[in-house]
């Protein structure tokens, strides 16, 4: 072997060796155990960083881990290649986005494939090929059949001085990016999923989900937003006209002194149109411009709001309150207005006391009586119903969910009803590079969905790419002009085009049969590999693309698609690597690629350098300190099997019956091999690697202290043990290693090793005695040995007895587990 580790060429050897004997494809075995481990696929915005090798790393070790326990492994790799980065640069730079997005798959890929990732890339796949969003479409249709897909108009940002659609990441601190103009709200007709249709089975499938982090199925149940309560109706003073709204404290309908609108609801127009209201209304939809929905709601920010002139009539006692429009209150929760309630809801308590409006106490806690006067913040709590005519001493628990509800149910006031949060999925985008959404608009047959046999409708290549303006795709005579499917007629398509995780919502499923072009996937792939048995991804997709996943995932089951509810039956969400405290990103301009550290040191040294960082779940602060540690260890195993290499004799010796070290070896090797795969299977990769490491030091201070028990049984065993478990982590010298030992190709596939329980717990130990401080004694005793067992044992030695004979003993210094020295004079 010699005793330089060749990292270069080593993995140069392996990585084309591995592509030539197709060493990670993957097929259907019915008859063997399958699993199926997934790491979410990457955008492709440029080279491979060190964030994408934390996050592979993890799917890899455990899909190499799993191979070798004789699992069947699906562990595929491909590209969300859509998306509005490609379009900016071609607005900046001309080059056409497909041109862009190619470039930076292949430089992405080779990245990955420098570290030696087991994917099965027969299963490559992109979501921006033809070949993908054909299939895209084609879901799509399937939606819009069931009435699924729909469209309806919503507001969109709007930059007046580029005259274009913004997307929300174009928007800083309420301006265009580009020109700096303050973004307008602009309502526009655009494509909607009917998501909130599974709004209930979304809720009450995570109960399925006991392999998902709580934490995530926490932050979609708060997403969804599901509220019981009551619709109470409300009438617009004078018209008589029905102002819904809804709320979760009908007990609190004699409290209300006011009523609120979202200022973009359409009838805070209707209301102010032509009357001296309407410059404050707009005056104030100006101060809200650029103010997120998450400033807007935050109970700290301060309340808003103006008087739009109208009155609303109270179905409960027949009082007229006043419309106001108020900066908290949002279009899309409800129904845009609220009633609003100032001594029993803060923020109304809050609006209230800003702008003079009355507040009436209706709930009065246990022995305590409210004056509205002194009020220095709302009651939520539960009470004792007053001036709620005749509900006065209910109580109000009572009220909320019987008394209250049944009144208005009675009188054809309202309704018992469920809310959500949710609202449905806007999946339009006034954008070049994304699916184009198969309609036609047609005078004479209205809204045609384009056949499935003429899809993919594709993205035309020929178009210009200019910041001001329509999307590249109106702009688009030859694109835009087309015959009516149905009459043969003048049509025109849609321009919009849809939101890339409209593509990332199925992917997983195309995985299980990239290449048929009859079908989005083959029904027998899938019902094999399906669901995804581990799932690994940022938390930050917590809520989008996991949510639209498992939307997705329940609509193919009622379409008979496909037969599971849930998509990921594990979830493991990797922290971030971390620099500053920041995360890694081109924006922040604190990328860091792996390049240098291939040159520098290798792949399988940062694979384990990373690895070895902290827990998965653990964000990770990027420090280059670390990396000659990784690399010194594989030295020191390369040095170390090399040595072994030149002391093997090829005939396995007897133990020594003096001899020790054979059976320490051989507790070191099943205590490591039992602590690794322990660890492997909970993700503590990195106590796994520390494992390894100390097992490679007790190797060498086994072979320092006894060679030739190397040529024993358990020596051989250990060395061998040795590569199969660091294999998972750094597979390229792994493999030239074993090569070395004389094993068979691959030690990729090569069964895991088994651990005796036995042997793993059972150890003996070399005690060594001393008197004054000179070894005079080595007693093997047991590992669990106790302090007074180990100096009883050392005393009744009848050498050391000798040696203490007319000596007095001053103390006795114990060090656990390993000496015992006896002081004398």
């Amino acid at each position: 072997m010699g005793e330089k580790y060749d990292f270069k060429s080593i993995e140069e050897k392996w990585r084309r060796r591995w592509e030539e004997t197709g060493l990670y494809a993957t097929s259907e075995d019915p008859g063997r155990e399958k699993k199926y481990v997934l790491v979410m696929f990457p955008y492709p915005s440029g080279p491979a960083h060190i964030g994408h090798v934390a996050n592979y790393n993890l799917g890899d070790v455990l899909a190499r881990y799993l191979r070798r326990r004789g699992v069947n492994v699906l562990h595929p790799m491909g590209w969300d290649g859509f998306g509005l980065p490609a379009e900016n640069a071609a607005i900046r730079s001309g080059v056409h986005p497909a041109e862009y997005t190619h470039g930076n798959i292949a430089l992405l890929k080779e990245g990955l494939q420098r570290l030696g990732y087991s994917y099965d890339w027969g299963r490559e796949l992109a979501t921006n090929s033809p070949d993908y969003y054909r299939w895209t479409q084609w879901l799509f249709l399937r939606f819009f059949e069931t009435g699924l897909a729909y469209k309806d108009e919503a507001r969109a940002n709007w930059c007046p001085s580029c005259r274009t659609v913004l997307a929300n990441e174009q928007v800083i601190n309420g301006r265009c990016e580009r020109c700096d103009t303050l973004v307008i709200q602009k309502m526009l007709s655009q494509w909607f999923f009917r998501i909130t249709a599974y709004a209930e089975r979304l809720l009450a499938d995570m109960d399925q989900l006991s392999g998902w982090p709580e934490g995530v199925l926490t932050m979609q149940r708060n997403w969804i937003g599901r509220s019981e309560g009551c619709e109470v109706v409300f009438r617009l003073g004078g018209a008589g006209r029905e102002m819904p709204i809804f709320t979760t404290r009908p007990d609190t309908l004699w409290g209300v002194t006011f009523f609120l609108l979202a200022p973009e609801h359409p009838l805070a127009d209707e209301l102010t149109r032509g009357t001296p209201y309407e410059k404050d209304l707009e005056a104030f939809r100006e101060r809200l411009r650029g103010v997120s929905d998450i400033e807007r709601t935050a109970m700290e920010t301060e309340k808003d709001g103006v008087f739009t002139g109208a009155y609303a009539v109270n179905p409960v006692n027949g009082e007229e309150v006043p419309i106001w429009a108020a900066n908290f209150v949002l279009m899309e929760y409800g129904t845009g207005a609220v009633m609003a309630v100032p001594a029993h809801d803060q923020r109304d308590f809050e609006f209230a006391r800003k702008y003079g409006l009355p507040i009436r106490v209706v709930i009065q806690p246990p022995g305590e009586a409210l004056d509205p006067q002194t009020m220095t913040e709302a009651y939520v709590d539960p009470g004792t119903m007053v001036n709620s005519d005749y509900f006065d001493g209910s109580d109000s628990e009572k009220g909320k969910l019987e008394l209250v509800p049944d009144y208005l149910e009675e009188r054809g006031w309202g309704r018992r009803t469920v809310n959500y949060r949710l609202r449905d999925w806007l999946i339009s985008r006034q954008r070049y590079w994304g699916v184009p959404i198969p309609i036609v608009y047609c005078d004479e047959c209205g809204t045609v969905p384009v056949p499935d046999a003429d899809l993919p409708v594709l993205l035309p290549e020929d178009v210009q790419f200019i910041f001001e303006g329509p999307s590249p795709l109106e702009r688009s005579h030859e694109f835009r002009n087309t015959t009516c499917p149905s009459c043969g007629g003048a049509a025109v398509r849609e321009t919009d085009t849809m939101d890339t995780f409209v593509d990332s919502s199925w992917y997983y499923i195309r995985y299980a049969s990239p290449r048929d072009d009859t079908r989005p996937f083959d029904a027998d792939a899938v019902r094999y590999w399906l669901p995804v048995d581990q799932y690994i991804g940022g938390i930050e997709h917590a809520i989008m693309h996991l949510l639209y996943s498992r939307f997705f995932t329940k609509v193919l089951k009622d379409l008979g698609l496909v037969g599971f509810d849930e998509p990921f039956t594990n979830l493991l969400c990797q922290g971030m690597v971390v620099m500053g405290g920041a995360k890694m990103s081109k924006s922040k301009g604190n990328i860091i690629t792996p390049d240098q550290f291939f040159e520098l040191y290798g792949a399988d040294t940062l694979r384990l350098f990373i690895l070895f960082l902290g827990p998965p779940e653990a964000d990770k602060e990027w420090s280059e300190s670390g990396i000659d540690g990784a690399h010194r260890f594989l030295n020191r195993v390369w040095r170390l099997v090399d040595r072994y290499l030149g002391i093997l004799t090829f005939k396995t010796q007897p133990v020594p019956e003096d001899s020790e070290v054979p059976r320490r070896l051989s507790f070191l090797t099943h205590a490591t091999i039992m602590k690794v795969t322990g660890d492997i299977e909970r993700f503590a990769f990195n106590t796994a690697i520390a494992a390894i490491m100390e097992f490679t030091n007790g190797l060498y201070r086994a072979i320092e202290e006894a060679p030739d028990a190397f040529n024993t049984f358990e020596g051989h065993e250990a060395m061998r043990s040795l590569v199969l478990m660091l294999a998972p982590f750094a597979p390229f010298i792994a493999e030239e290693l074993w090569e070395e030992l004389g094993g068979e190709y691959s030690v990729h596939s090569q069964p895991w090793p088994e651990y005796d329980p036995d042997l793993a717990s059972a150890e003996r130990i070399t005690m060594v005695v001393q008197i004054n401080g000179k070894v005079r004694e080595r007693i093997e005793v047991d590992a669990g040995i106790s302090r007074d067992e180990m100096e009883r044992v050392a005393m009744a030695s009848t050498r050391i007895g000798d040696l203490l004979q007319g000596k007095d003993i001053v103390k006795v210094v114990t060090v656990p587990g390993k000496l015992v020295n006896i002081v004398v004079r």
